[in-house]
């Protein structure tokens, strides 16, 4: 994460050529224009998309597969905004012009194109919001 934001600040071609080296290699797709906080851990870092002007908060936890991206028509048309202390499970996807809270857990293979309020756990496919305070406690890795 640290040499994509080298790359981001530094946007050259050569650092373009760079960053689409490593895109190949672990297969992470974090576009440029994504806004990203500080904290940012990848799990397993392997098929990881992130969608251009997506916002990421702080302490995030992004796991293999997951997805993070645009939906182009309709009410939700947009990308989604992300709070603190997420934690995004394996092969989960996230579309479209929703807010997620701060503090919210992902399972893995749930699917979001919704609203989740703070304190949540959400799982499943279609997915349901289980309120739970600490939902994120011991599956946030290296809190800054």
């Amino acid at each position: 994460m640290y040499l994509w934001r080298k790359l981001k600040v530094k946007n050259n071609c050569i650092n373009r050529a760079r960053l689409y080296r490593l895109t190949k290699k672990y297969g992470l797709e974090i576009s440029l224009s994504a806004t990203i906080g500080k904290g940012l851990y990848l799990g397993h870092p392997y098929n990881i998309t992130v969608a251009s002007d997506v916002v990421i908060g702080d302490n995030v936890n992004l796991h293999k597969g997951c997805t993070i991206g645009r939906e182009n028509r309709g009410d939700r048309a947009g990308v989604p905004k992300i709070g603190n202390n997420v934690s995004v499970g394996i092969n989960s996807t996230i579309v479209g012009k929703v807010n997620i809270g701060n503090d919210v857990m992902i399972a893995p293979n749930s699917f979001i194109n919704f609203d989740v309020p703070d304190h949540s756990v959400v799982l499943g496919n279609p997915a349901k919001i289980h309120s739970k305070e600490y939902a994120t406690k011991c599956y946030v890795n290296f809190l800054v």
